[in-house]
Parts: structure tokens; C-alpha cells; sequence
């Protein structure tokens, strides 16, 4: 595989503050230059479920052939013996793994319940405490893609904790169980091939390869795909550590956001109040400049004008009765590295109020409660008896979901914002 350019990319200013500075800075930031090697899990019965001493032996069988199956496919698609040896010779199912992958809550979160959370006061503080002690070399690294310092840190602050919480299973293991178990094999297949590219370029250890249940690696949680696409080595050592070296997080985090369409020099949005009148049945999909926002009566919570952004849509996360906001192309950058309108939300929230912004000045309508997911699936199968094609019922709130939701309230005179309540499921039954 060929490397990653190394750190001709940053100017020299940055090079020469690289070592005295942030790389000293690894263990003020929560994570060592060398992470914790992490304990193998106890060889599993069935999916974590007591089973028969046969059907755990029969289990372990079969997924020993599985992993012979792979490490020969591996083999021919490039893979030293080295590096299959070092990945394999030991490698474990792992029970929990299956369990997340299959779990699916029953109660979802309300996205004001989500930013409680995301965004409290405890995350902005310790995040402004790791601007102040790195922000000169963070900005040095940050700089070439264009990225506010902010905004990675946000991401940092998001996925581990800046740097404290990595996670602690094996991705080797993890995305062997997930490829024998079956559900996205072929997914699970790419990103274990991808794993052991990584390990073959030698920029991490086997044993220090450790991440979430999905395989989503270091302190800000790339895939390993993702790793050999937008992984960079900002320190200069041969290696991009995603796990222990703070500048190569930094920076491969805003390559991942630069070339997935981050536009310098504009913000991801802003809170808006809407003019009254406002057709909801427009925001999400519609977009247009911002200035046309403007002419229509959308405006700036403190009275400044909006921002340049030209295809700008409206955002209403909790619907009619909750904050709206103006958002653009930055926003949708975000949803590549997490497809969640809430995670987005909460990485430009948070970053706003790193740099000493506000944060969300309108109520959320806290008395609305969140539909689980078996309500979500009777809500599809309601709007569906009525002719409001929201497909196959799943019970989860998709853009077909909203559609759905949007023809049926605007046929009964009700403000066509898309958004699920328990008063609108009791309408519809």
C-alpha cells in the first residue's frame, strides 16, 4: 500500500513544534504514546449464551474455518504470512460484539436528551482545558485543510472523550466475529481486509489495535478503511497513530472532513428564528443562498445578517415547536463522519461553544416524549393503511418516515415539520 505523504504537508513552524510540544502533550491528553494492550476475551459459548459443551465445540469449529477460509482469501489478495500469523494466530470471537451489533433499543432518544449529554457542561470544559494547553500546534496541523481547530476537537471530544476512552476490544476480533456471525459479512470482510493493511504497513501493533464493537478505531474513530483513505502521519515518525499521537489524530481527522467537501472559511450554521408564516413542509430538503432565507423573513438570533452559504437548508431537529437552524454544505461534511442529524448537531454545537459561543437559545418542547421504536414501526404501518408510502415498516425515522409523516399532517391542516409525536400516532390509530 502506498504511504501517506508525511509532514512536508505542515509548514515548518509546525514540524519543529511537533515534538517539544504536542507530542509531549500525548499524555496530558488522555491517552499514552503507546495505548494499553488490550485483555483478550475468554474463549465464547454461542453468541455469549450458555450452550452444551458439543454445540460450543462445534461453534469453535466452525469459526476456526471461517477464519482459515479468510486468512487464505487474505493471502491472495496480498497479505504476508507475517502479518497473517500476527493477526489470526490468536484471534477470539467475541460474544459482545454480536449482542451490540444485534441490539436495537426500544426507547430512542429525544435530540434535546442526546445534546444534554453531547454538549454538556462538564465536555465544553474539559474541551476549552485541551484547547488552551495544545491550541498553538493543533492550529499549526489544522491549518493546511482549512478545518476549524474547534470543530476536530468537537469530534475528539465526541468519540472518545478526547483520547480517554478508545475503547478497549481487539478490531481484528471484533470484525472477525461480525464476518463469521454473518449479518454484513461482506461489510465486516472489507474493513478486516483493510485492518490488515494497516497492521502490514506497521503503523500499529496487533495488540494495540483496539477500538469499539463495530471496529472503529482510536480517538477519533475511523473504520480502517477509512484510516488507509484519509490517515496521516503529522509527527513525522513513519507511522500514523490514530491511537496514541495527538497531532496524527488532529490531522487525520480534518483530511477525513477536507476531502469529504468541508468549505474553508464557512461556519456549519447558526440558530434562526423563522418568520411566521413559515411553510415547514420546506426545511430539510429545501435548499437554496442563504440571502433567499433572508428575503423570506429567516433571520439571525442576534440580528446580524446570515451567513454566505449558498445551498443552505432549515433544520428543525424537534420540529415546529424547537429551534430551527440554517445550515450548509460543513453540516452535511459532518454527516459523512456520522450520519446522525443529532451527532452533527451536537459536533457544531459543541465547537461553538468551545470558542466561547452560545449555545441553543430556543426552549426545546421538553414535554414531548420520544417514540420507541415499535411505536416508530405502528406509525409506518398507520401512514401506509392511509396511503403515506413510508416503505417496508422498521421502526426507525428515515427520510421516507418524514415524507410520510409530511403528506399526512399537511392533509389534516397540521404544520407539516415531519416530525413523530405521540399525539400524531393516537390521530393515526
Amino acid at each position: 500500500m502506498e504511504r501517506m505523504q508525511r509532514t512536508s504537508h505542515f509548514p515548518a513552524a509546525a514540524r519543529r513544534w511537533l515534538v517539544p510540544g504536542l507530542l509531549a502533550a500525548v499524555a496530558v491528553a488522555g491517552c499514552s504514546s503507546a495505548p494499553p494492550v488490550a485483555t483478550k476475551p475468554a474463549t465464547p459459548s454461542l453468541a455469549g449464551a450458555s450452550a452444551a459443551p458439543a454445540d460450543e465445540i462445534e461453534h469453535k469449529q466452525k469459526f476456526a474455518r471461517w477464519v482459515a477460509e479468510f486468512r487464505a482469501s487474505a493471502g491472495a489478495a496480498g497479505i504476508d504470512e507475517a502479518t497473517l500469523q500476527s493477526a489470526f494466530d490468536d484471534v477470539r470471537f467475541v460474544p459482545r460484539v454480536i449482542v451490540a451489533d444485534r441490539a436495537q433499543p426500544e426507547f430512542t432518544r429525544t435530540v434535546w436528551a442526546y445534546l444534554d449529554s453531547a454538549v454538556s457542561a462538564q465536555r465544553v470544559a474539559r474541551g476549552q482545558d485541551k484547547l488552551r494547553q495544545l491550541r498553538p500546534g493543533v492550529d499549526a496541523i489544522t491549518a493546511p485543510y482549512g478545518v476549524p481547530t474547534e470543530i476536530i476537537v468537537a469530534i475528539w471530544g465526541m468519540e472518545s472523550n478526547y483520547g480517554s476512552n478508545v475503547g478497549d476490544i481487539p478490531t481484528i476480533d471484533a470484525l472477525a466475529t461480525l464476518g463469521f456471525e454473518g449479518r454484513r459479512e461482506a461489510w465486516a470482510r472489507g474493513q478486516l481486509l483493510a485492518a490488515l493493511k494497516i497492521l502490514q504497513n506497521r503503523d500499529i501493533p496487533r495488540a494495540q489495535m483496539i477500538g469499539s464493537w463495530a471496529g472503529a478505531m482510536g480517538q477519533t474513530q475511523f473504520l480502517p478503511s477509512n484510516f488507509l483513505a484519509y490517515a496521516v502521519d503529522a509527527d513525522g515518525d513513519g507511522r500514523r497513530d490514530i491511537w496514541g499521537s495527538v497531532p496524527d489524530v488532529m490531522a487525520s481527522t480534518a483530511n477525513f472532513l477536507a476531502r469529504s467537501g468541508w468549505q474553508a472559511g464557512q461556519p456549519w450554521g447558526q440558530e434562526v428564528r423563522l418568520p411566521p408564516g413559515f411553510d415547514y413542509a420546506r426545511a430539510d430538503d429545501v435548499r437554496q443562498p442563504a440571502s433567499q432565507w433572508a428575503s423570506e423573513g429567516v433571520q439571525s438570533m442576534d440580528g446580524a445578517p446570515l451567513p454566505a452559504l449558498e445551498g443552505a437548508s432549515i433544520l428543525l431537529p424537534a420540529g415546529a415547536r424547537g429551534p430551527a437552524f440554517l445550515v450548509g454544505q460543513n453540516f452535511r461534511t459532518i454527516l459523512r463522519y456520522n450520519n446522525s442529524t443529532s451527532y452533527a448537531l451536537a459536533v457544531g454545537l459543541l465547537a461553538q461553544k468551545l470558542a466561547g459561543g452560545p449555545g441553543v437559545q430556543t426552549p426545546w418542547p421538553r414535554d414531548l416524549q420520544a417514540l420507541s421504536s415499535s411505536q416508530v414501526r405502528a406509525l409506518q404501518t398507520a401512514l401506509n393503511a392511509r396511503g403515506f408510502d413510508t416503505g417496508t415498516p422498521d421502526g426507525t425515522m428515515g427520510p421516507a418516515t418524514r415524507r410520510g409523516v409530511r403528506q399526512y399532517q399537511l392533509s389534516v391542516g397540521l404544520p407539516a415539520d415531519g416530525y413523530p409525536t405521540l399525539d400524531l400516532l393516537q390521530r393515526l390509530q
